[in-house]
C-alpha cells in the first residue's frame, strides 16, 4: 500500500511496474474510502474504464493530484509522448517525463494509454524535412519500436495513427495529404500498425479521430471516409483494435447528431471493433456569459453524446483531455477583462464537480 503522502499529491517514488491485483483492489478501495465515488468507480460499475489526460506539471498541483486520483482510472500523457517531447534530436530519447506519469499512474491504480505514435502535429522541428528527404521507413517504424519497446507490457493502449482521414484534402481515398503521406503512400498507417503490434503484442491498437459526432455534410463525409478507411485496413490484416472517438464537442455549436452516431457507431462494432471516446470535453465558447448557463449547455451535449456511445456495446472506455478546468485560459483580451474562464471539463478551477460531471456519472449508471 502506498502512503497516505504519496496518494495525496505529488509525482510518487517506487518501482514503474504496475501493482498486483491484490494491491490493485486495496488501492482502489483506499482511495474510494478517502475521497468517496469518483467517476472511474461509476465507470467500472459497468465495466467501463474512464480517464483523463494529464501532465507533468498538473500533477505537482497537489489539490490537484488528489482529485484526479479519486476520478481517474485512467491517465493519458496530455504531452509527453508526443514526438516533440520524446525525440527531439533523431535517436535521442528521454522518455523522463513519462517514466514519472507511468510512475504516478502505477502508484495508483491506474491505467495508461500512450497517445500517440504518428500525427502530422507535434513533431520535432527536424521531422518532417528528414521524412521527405531521406524517406527511410526505420524514421517511422523504428521510432515506434523504441517508444512501445520501452513501454512494453504497462501500458493499456496506443494511439498509433492520430488524425489521418481528411476527406477535405480531395483524395479518392480520404486521407490527410500529411508529410507521413507524402513520403510512404497509404501504407505508412499500415507499416506503423504493424510496428507496435511487432513492439507490443498486449497493448491496445487504436486509430484515433475526429469529427463523427455531428449531422453537418463535412461530418458525413468524414463518417463515411472512416468507415472505408477501416474496413479496407481490416481486409488488408492491418491489427487495428479499436476506433479512438475523440469527442471534442461543441456546446453552442453544431450538435451531436445521435441518429447518425449510432448507426456509425454500429458500423464499427460490426467490423468487430472495440470503441474508445480519447478526448472528450465541449467547448463552451459563444454562449451565455453566466457560468450556470454554460453548465447547463455542457452537460446536455455531453449527455447527448454519451447516452448513444454507451448504448453500443463495443464501447470500452471514456477518457476526457482533461479533469478540470483549473489549467484552461482564455484566449480573447474582452474574456479575461470580464472574468470569463472556460467550463469544458468535469471539474471546474476549484476542483468542484461541474453539471458535466454529473451528467458523465448519470449516464455511466443509466446505461448499466
Amino acid at each position: 500500500m502506498i502512503s497516505r503522502r504519496a496518494l495525496l499529491g505529488g509525482l510518487p517514488f517506487g518501482a514503474l511496474a504496475g501493482p498486483s491485483v491484490a494491491q490493485a483492489l486495496a488501492l482502489r478501495s483506499s482511495i474510494l474510502e478517502e475521497y468517496g465515488e469518483g467517476l472511474r468507480v461509476f465507470a467500472g460499475r459497468r465495466g467501463l474504464l474512464y480517464g483523463s489526460a494529464a501532465s507533468t506539471y498538473q500533477l505537482r498541483d497537489r489539490s490537484f493530484a488528489t482529485a484526479f486520483a479519486r476520478e481517474a482510472g485512467v491517465l493519458v500523457p496530455e504531452y509527453e509522448l508526443k514526438r516533440d517531447a520524446v525525440e527531439l534530436s533523431r535517436g535521442r530519447y528521454d522518455f523522463s517525463a513519462c517514466d514519472a506519469l507511468v510512475e504516478f499512474a502505477s502508484a495508483h491504480a491506474m491505467s495508461v494509454r500512450g497517445h500517440t505514435l504518428v500525427w502530422h502535429h507535434s513533431n520535432p522541428v527536424w521531422l518532417e524535412e528528414a521524412v521527405l528527404d531521406w524517406r527511410d521507413d526505420d524514421i517511422l517504424t523504428g521510432y515506434i519500436a523504441s517508444v512501445v519497446g520501452h513501454y512494453r507490457g504497462r501500458i493499456h493502449s496506443w494511439d498509433v495513427v492520430n488524425e489521418a482521414i481528411a476527406p477535405g484534402d480531395g483524395r479518392k481515398d480520404g486521407l490527410r495529404e500529411s508529410f507521413w503521406l507524402k513520403a510512404f503512400g497509404p501504407s505508412y498507417i499500415d507499416n506503423a500498425f504493424h510496428a507496435a503490434r511487432a513492439a507490443d503484442s498486449e497493448a491496445l491498437l487504436v486509430y484515433n479521430d475526429w469529427g463523427c459526432e455531428a449531422g453537418t455534410p463535412e461530418n458525413d463525409r468524414f463518417r463515411a471516409a472512416t468507415l472505408t478507411f477501416l474496413e479496407g485496413a481490416i481486409a488488408r490484416g492491418v491489427p487495428i483494435q479499436a476506433l479512438g472517438l475523440q469527442g471534442h464537442l461543441a456546446a453552442f455549436g453544431p450538435k451531436v447528431d445521435q441518429g447518425k452516431l449510432a448507426r456509425f457507431l454500429e458500423n464499427v462494432r460490426a467490423l468487430g471493433l472495440r470503441i474508445l471516446v480519447t478526448e472528450l470535453d465541449v467547448d463552451d465558447t459563444g454562449g451565455p456569459s453566466t457560468a450556470n448557463e454554460r453548465d447547463r449547455a455542457v452537460a446536455d451535449t455531453s449527455r447527448r453524446f454519451l447516452d448513444v456511445v454507451l448504448n453500443n456495446a463495443a464501447t470500452a472506455a471514456v477518457l476526457s483531455w482533461g479533469l478540470s478546468d483549473r489549467f484552461l485560459s482564455t484566449s480573447g483580451w474582452r474574456q479575461r477583462l470580464e472574468g470569463y474562464m472556460p467550463r469544458k471539463l468535469p471539474l471546474d478551477s476549484d476542483l468542484n464537480r461541474t453539471p458535466m460531471w454529473h451528467a458523465m456519472a448519470n449516464c455511466f449508471e443509466r446505461n448499466m
